[in-house]
């Protein structure tokens, strides 16, 4: 793969904007339904873990990565039967798939289903940090030391610690990268820890993304909308903006946060 090259981020002097007027609201699609999408091989022969992979947006992102010739190792933290599905509907395609129970809060589970993923796929090319959100103060008054540490510990300190285990078996791949799901949480409206969180995350990216440039990785990030700001993104757009990100396409991309966020302006 040849040299990365960093492309500086613009920083838009818009101001953030609520929904949209009129937005269409659409019906999110079935797991089928996007299983069954056009396959194209853009991930032939790729190795991925994908943290969260059990539910929602997680759970289309491994799909679709797989739809798309991916080996994927998912990482849940909830219902085993939530992965086993996934790791279900990825079989039907005739993928192949693994899931493992792994708490990304602790740095030795996050070094375990690195591990694993490494045995069962044969190496690992793509890593996805994925979590949903939780519940959100929205006044300082009201935020407590112990939602603070709850926030960053369920969001930010996944992220360390998985891409930490991973950084030895990317650098042994000709196509390495890492992706994490962020949100939009900026506003008068937004919660101070959410928000805080996903602030630290985008410039982790951002940061982490030009130290491993010279070793040919990749680092960006998908920013899913929140109702706050915009519609939500349906699932279809917002996967493909991790199947873009994943593949060849956008093997000059680092350091970018991607917004499927049906038109709404953001700061940064």
């Amino acid at each position: 793969m040849p040299n990365v090259a960093l492309s500086a981020t613009v920083e838009s002097t818009l101001p953030v904007t609520e929904t949209l007027p009129n937005w269409p609201t659409k019906r999110e699609p079935s797991p089928s339904e996007i299983s069954a999408s056009t396959r194209q091989g853009r991930l032939a022969g790729r190795r991925a873990l994908v943290t969260g992979g059990d539910t929602g947006i997680g759970r289309a992102v491994a799909v679709t990565f797989a739809r798309e010739g991916a080996s994927v190792l998912v990482a849940y933290h909830g219902d085993e039967s939530d992965a086993e599905e996934t790791c279900r509907l990825i079989r039907e395609l005739g993928g192949h798939c693994h899931a493992h129970r792994c708490d990304p809060r602790s740095p030795e589970d996050c070094s375990e289903v690195v591990a694993r993923a490494v045995l069962e796929l044969g190496g690992l090319d793509i890593v996805v940090n994925h979590s949903d959100d939780i519940p959100t103060s929205e006044s300082l008054l009201e935020l407590s030391p112990k939602q603070l540490d709850t926030a960053f510990r369920r969001h930010l300190f996944p992220l360390v610690f998985l891409t930490r285990a991973a950084l030895p078996h990317l650098e042994q791949s000709n196509a390495a990268c890492i992706i994490s799901t962020t949100s939009e949480t900026s506003g008068p409206t937004s919660g101070l820890d959410l928000s805080a969180t996903q602030g630290a995350m985008a410039n982790f990216t951002r940061t982490l993304s030009s130290q491993l440039a010279p070793r040919e990785i990749r680092v960006n990030a998908v920013s899913t909308a929140t109702s706050r700001m915009a519609p939500v993104a349906d699932t279809v757009s917002s996967t493909e903006c991790y199947l873009f990100l994943a593949s060849s396409s956008a093997r000059y991309v680092t350091g970018q946060l991607i917004h499927p966020n049906a038109g709404a302006l953001l700061n940064g």
